[in-house]
């Protein structure tokens, strides 16, 4: 049986940044196949334009499939489900597969939508993730632009149009497993410490709120892509080398890599569990004590053959048995990220006791 693919939903308001979130994304993709739904209002054609850009190799053209039924989680029915069902009919199936949606819509229907028969034992509900405008977050508005967001929403008589946009927001960050404040860079530390710790407190426990400035945040984070397999980056505990900077070398290069130093991974290993859902509360309890972003891996339960597949974003935790283990040992192998300074003994002693 194969594993299942993973989908990620993107939601934020117009301006908060999903789209340089995803083109970074699909820019530093290492190989992955990402196929990538747009759920595309009126005139924002124009996102779907940019991010075909993005080069064949990662995402060819037929791997961006656009929404234009207005508010997806409208027409889920009629045009997100025969999507996704296409996308899982394809030879070359994608590795994960991401979902902009646009902060105006509810993303409950869009998550319920993956129970569907013949989806939910293809694919698995990733996590969400919440994109906002840390600027103007910070300044008491929810977007950079208040008259944009409210004339995209015109646009969709599907949409109701009574609902102010800060329950809307409140919305957005109360159905996130992970939260993405971004452009930091416009923010001081003090400034952008504040709204963290805000949005922490009004968001559900475990929810991890990440800093970051153009849209640049490592894949790993974001997708908890191929964490789980075997790689040298697990084993140097950290998703990306500090990259030293000479004074001389030019500021745009130093946005770029500029947060990726921010992370850190570690590999914990056990023998067997007994009981499956009583160690997927254990690793919630500790996700929530320790801050953790994302937890993925293998688990061996005694008097299964199949290995359980587990992941975790945010107090979201997914797991089902996707493969016999055959000759491979049967031990429990868990790959915890989250950003430097995790107390790694700490979280060892919560996952292995």
């Amino acid at each position: 049986m194969p594993a299942k693919i993973p989908a990620t939903v993107v939601t934020g308001f117009l301006g908060a940044g999903k789209t340089t979130l995803i083109r970074h994304m699909l820019q530093n993709a290492q190989g992955k196949r990402i196929a990538l739904i747009i759920n595309e209002f009126g005139d924002l054609g124009v996102d779907g334009d940019i991010l075909k850009g993005c080069g064949d190799e990662v995402c060819s053209e037929d791997d961006i499939v656009e929404l234009s039924n207005g508010c997806i989680c409208c027409t889920v029915a009629d045009d997100f489900i025969p999507t996704m069902e296409a996308l899982l009919a394809r030879d070359q199936k994608p590795d994960h597969i991401v979902i902009e949606t646009s902060g105006l819509a509810l993303p409950q229907p869009l998550v319920r939508a993956f129970n569907w028969p013949g989806i939910s034992t293809k694919v698995t509900v990733d996590g969400v993730v919440t994109v906002v405008d840390g600027r103007a977050v910070h300044d008491g508005q929810f977007a950079h632009n208040v008259a944009a967001v409210d004339a995209q929403r015109a646009q969709d008589e599907n949409l109701d149009h009574e609902t102010p946009l800060s329950e809307l927001f409140e919305d957005q960050i109360a159905c996130a497993d992970m939260i993405v404040v971004n452009k930091t860079d416009l923010l001081d530390a003090s400034e952008a410490d504040t709204l963290t710790a805000r949005l922490k407190s009004e968001s559900r426990a475990g929810v991890q709120v990440v800093k970051a400035s153009m849209g640049a945040l490592p894949v790993d984070v974001l997708l908890g892509q191929g964490i789980g397999a075997e790689s040298d980056l697990a084993a140097r505990h950290e998703i990306h080398h500090h990259h030293h900077h000479d004074d001389d070398e030019d500021d745009h290069d130093h946005d770029h890599e500029h947060g990726h130093d921010e992370f850190e991974s570690f590999i914990v290993t056990r023998g067997e569990i007994s009981d499956a859902n009583a160690f997927a509360e254990q690793v919630a309890d500790t996700i929530r004590a320790h801050d953790i972003l994302r937890l993925k891996g293998f688990v061996a339960v005694t008097g299964k053959p199949m290995r359980l597949t587990l992941q975790a974003v945010g107090p979201r935790v997914d797991n089902y048995f996707d493969q016999p283990f055959g000759d491979a040992p049967r031990n429990t192998r868990l790959v915890v990220i989250g950003e430097a300074g995790l107390d790694q003994a700490a979280i060892t002693a919560a996952l292995t006791r």
